[in-house]
């Protein structure tokens, strides 16, 4: 199947927002199968998802352990009984432990078991397969696999309070570490390519039934992870590999003190002098993984607000120019075939809007953002040109109907004028709304689809508790709802197989 252009193709498509995490049982086995069968049965092309990296404690795709390493958590260990890497006794074996500790024990038996053979033995389509990948991505793979094993013998400790010997990477210290957790590093990286293949096959099945896999990658990257361990002087770090600046958002409408989100800011002038490879690399993986890439927080690309380290709100921060324009320059040549999309919302200025139109990247507009009764409003439908993505509201909103419950008299005035319907069907008219527009992509969250109500949100920014939990149930997808989405995606001319 052809990759999406820039412009999403000169086709209107649609698609569904659903990250890995809320199928029922949360891995890429048979429920993601499922799923994009069902994609495919409504005539929707593309399945959006949250970052894949696997995140911290905290569950959050969007603070993670590596720019480039994949979730263990959703490796599926039915895909690996299915291919006989494991037995029904292994699986019983495991009963009584969390699904993690499960999954991690039993990808160790599959490595012991295929790959910790007698030399004669050792030369399996396997462990060739396996070989190969560890090359392919070693650039990446070689320093996570260690920082796996030092944050396991540091207790889950940040990098930057390790041992001076770890944290400034002594590579006699390093060498001995690689020498006596061996078999550790080995089976992280041997995690990494089930992933990998997990979803490299997951994504060929995809793509034959014409659904396209889009992705998300955020701007920075999470402080302790491999990423900034390995190559610290990519960041803005002191000599004691303190950050000295952090990442976040002035203050707005929404905080008067702003948000303070503590990642790393580049360093931008080192990352400029060997012309971007690690982001180069970085996209790079996404570009392997999916179809189409979300840059989040893309106005950040042309500046961004750089915050004292030690201050604890992100008032007294300021407003620092980013490479963007060079960056992207670096990318296209590289990977002249990639389809990114801009995530600009928010306040965005004449500069960020020009650094994404000058490379012809999608934005997003979100009809939650629409009715507050300007006719300028750019989320409003007749505002929105085709070369953008339109959601009803995305991961970080509430779902359509606890939005809808909320609003106030002024906003349900306007939604309703422009409805010409003072008792609309929703979140149906706000789907419908979406999959009218002249975006060619439009995007609807599952649980807009499913009729849910705010206590099924994935995640309320701002807030460390209790968000990226959310699954939906098989049930839930009635063959009523199927009927009316199918039904709008063929009326608004989305659906590329009619």
């Amino acid at each position: 199947m052809d990759k999406i252009n820039n412009k999403l193709s000169s086709q209107r498509l649609a698609g569904v927002l659903l990250h890995i995490s809320s199928l029922p049982q949360g891995d890429l086995g048979a429920d993601a199968y499922r799923f994009v069968d069902f994609l495919h049965e409504i005539g929707a092309s593309v399945w959006q998802t949250l970052p894949l990296n696997a995140p911290h404690a905290d569950g959050s795709p969007y603070q993670c352990l590596s720019a480039h390493a994949g979730n263990p958590a959703f490796i599926s260990t039915s895909l690996l009984l299915e291919q006989g890497l494991l037995t029904e006794q292994d699986i019983e074996d495991t009963q009584a432990l969390e699904k993690d500790q499960a999954t991690r024990a039993l990808i160790e038996k599959v490595f012991t078991r295929h790959l910790s053979a007698p030399d004669d033995l050792t030369q399996t389509g396997l462990k060739r397969s396996f070989d190969d990948f560890c090359v392919q991505h070693a650039h990446w793979l070689d320093d996570f696999a260690l920082f796996l094993v030092l944050r396991e013998q540091f207790h889950s400790a940040s990098w930057n309070l390790w041992p001076d010997a770890y944290k400034y990477r002594e590579t006699l210290t390093l060498q001995h570490v690689r020498q006596e957790f061996a078999h550790q590093v080995a089976i992280i990286k041997f995690t990494q390519y089930i992933f990998f293949q997990q979803w490299h096959a997951l994504k060929h099945y995809a793509n034959s039934k014409q659904v396209y896999l889009f992705g998300d990658i955020p701007i920075f990257v999470a402080f302790d992870s491999a990423d900034v361990w390995a190559q610290p002087a990519l960041f803005k770090l002191d000599e004691t590999m303190n950050a000295t600046v952090i990442a976040g958002v002035p203050p707005d409408y929404f905080s008067d003190i702003g948000q303070r989100w503590g990642n790393p800011h580049y360093n931008w002038q080192a990352m400029q002098q060997d012309g971007f490879s690690w982001w180069l690399a970085r996209i790079s993986t996404q570009h392997e993984l999916f179809d189409m890439v979300r840059i989040d927080h893309f106005r950040g690309l042309q500046a961004a607000w750089e915050i004292p380290a030690q201050d604890e709100t992100a008032i007294n921060g300021s407003w620092v120019l980013a490479p963007g324009d060079e960056l992207l320059a670096a990318i296209t040549t590289r990977i002249p075939d990639i389809s990114l999309v801009a995530e600009d919302l928010g306040i965005i200025t004449p500069e960020v809007d020009a650094l994404r139109k000058k490379y012809d990247l999608p934005g997003m507009k979100i009809l939650q953002f629409a009715f507050d009764g300007s006719p300028d409003n750019p989320y409003l439908p007749q505002n929105i040109e085709p070369n953008s993505v339109v959601y009803t509201g995305t991961h970080d909103n509430d779902t359509t109907m606890g939005w809808y419950s909320t609003l106030d008299d002024h906003q349900r005035y306007h939604l309703h004028d422009y409805l010409n319907h003072h008792e609309p069907n929703m979140p149906y008219a706000l789907s419908e709304l979406a999959l009218s527009s002249s975006a060619n992509l439009a995007i609807i969250p599952l649980q807009d689809l499913l009729e849910l109500d705010a206590s099924h949100r994935m995640n309320i920014p701002g807030t460390a508790l209790g968000n990226w939990q959310w699954r939906f149930d098989w049930w839930q997808l009635k063959s009523e709802m199927q009927d009316k989405i199918a039904g709008l995606i063929d009326k608004y001319g989305r659906n590329p197989n009619h």
